[in-house]
């Protein structure tokens, strides 16, 4: 694996600084790079207008095929880009679920017409979709769905619950993942539906978390329908398109997060050389042992994307959402460890604290990781299942 940079990375770096320099002013300016975990709420009208301002420009999809909008990028240049982005603190995405997510999903199962379709709105930043995955009884356990839907002519009538549905406030769109044959076994008779959100029979209601934000949602179908054509693979076939979404999602965006990261870090470094914290030996180690783990942390998410040239990342990408997920809550209890009772003055320390506990569930938890990483990577045999 080289990890250098060649010339021509390190030009197109340089157009991505400019081009930043040039529009992060003003009120994107002043957003600071807010809107991420924890702030999805944050300025979300004027990040809207943000994202359109990206996608006039072609910052949007960058990895996407030349045909389908985007730009062909190298895997090191998304890198480069997202790297720069959160120097530049550039207002945080809304229409990275769209970007990162959904898109690469419909290139690679979507048909011509729902490609020509959907695919457009994403890389102008006109429409934003969401996550209809979780339910109260199917988390990491996605296979047990009770979410329906019907045909009905030229529709599907779907009901049933999800929870847990990131920017379900202000998305236009959800694939929303329903049984579709309830006298299937779990994994078959699921399928893969596109729904429009702005409509009669679809109510979300905002979760408030421990953080007093909102940034998940539970989202109730009543009724609400879809297109019969907005099937994404086969129908009862749904469970390989849901899968194949779940590989995009370690995909190049983990290194700009790291650089967040980072920020926070180094935050806490310069708290605890302030108020002496710094000197205690045992402090000072785990001080050190943050840092090392963030370079480990580069390190492995850059050697996992160099495989993953041309396509999703494999089953070994869970061993960075393990990795990051663990490093971060960690970080969190040391951001506590060195503050104290003066963390409650600080409410962004406090904050990454609290919502860093979640990072270790959604996007699949810890236990789901290490199941994947021993099944799929190691070749372990698989975890005895309930009633077997």
């Amino acid at each position: 694996m080289d990890l250098r940079f060649s010339d021509e990375d390190e030009a197109f770096r340089r157009e991505v600084r400019d081009w930043l320099a040039e529009h992060n002013v003003g009120d994107f300016a002043a957003v600071e790079g807010r809107g991420g975990p924890g702030h999805e709420h944050e300025s979300v009208e004027l990040r809207r207008e943000w994202e359109r301002v990206l996608g006039r420009a072609g910052w949007i999809c960058l990895g996407w095929p030349k045909e389908h909008g985007g730009r062909g990028a190298t895997l090191a240049q998304q890198v480069i880009f997202n790297e720069e982005y959160v120097r530049a603190s550039a207002p945080a995405r809304v229409g990275v679920i769209g970007d990162t997510l959904l898109g690469p999903t419909l290139i690679a199962f979507g048909t011509p017409d729902q490609q020509r379709r959907f695919l457009p709105p994403i890389v102008a930043g006109e429409e934003l979709w969401c996550q209809g995955y979780s339910e109260p009884d199917a988390g990491s356990d996605l296979a047990n769905v009770q979410t329906r839907a019907v045909l009905d002519g030229d529709e599907w009538v779907l009901t049933g619950q999800k929870v847990w549905t990131s920017l379900a406030h202000w998305a236009d769109w959800c694939f929303v993942v329903c049984r579709t044959d309830p006298t299937a076994a779990k994994h078959k008779g699921i399928s893969f539906i596109l729904c429009p959100m702005r409509q009669p029979g679809v109510e979300i209601r905002p979760i408030v978390q421990l953080t007093g934000t909102s940034e998940f949602s539970e989202v109730f179908f009543d009724g609400a329908r879809a297109a019969r054509a907005d099937v994404v693979g086969e129908v009862n076939g749904g469970w390989r398109v849901a899968m194949g979404l779940l590989g995009f999602e370690r995909g190049v965006a983990t290194l700009g997060v790291q650089l967040g990261f980072e920020r926070e870090l180094r935050r806490v470094i310069g708290l605890a050389r302030a108020n002496g914290a710094d000197r205690q030996p045992a402090m000072r180690q785990r001080l050190a042992d943050a840092w090392i783990g963030l370079r480990i942390m580069r390190f492995n998410a850059l050697r996992t994307l160099s495989t993953m040239e041309g396509g999703a990342p494999g089953p070994e990408a869970s061993i960075t959402k393990l990795y990051w997920a663990t490093w971060h809550r960690n970080l969190g209890e040391l951001a506590v460890d060195v503050l104290g009772p003066r963390l409650e003055l600080d409410e962004e320390l406090q904050r990454m604290f609290l919502f860093a506990r979640a990072d270790t569930i959604y996007g699949g938890s810890n236990q789901i990781q290490r199941n994947v990483i021993g099944e799929r990577v190691l070749g372990l045999p698989p975890e005895p299942r309930a009633g077997a």
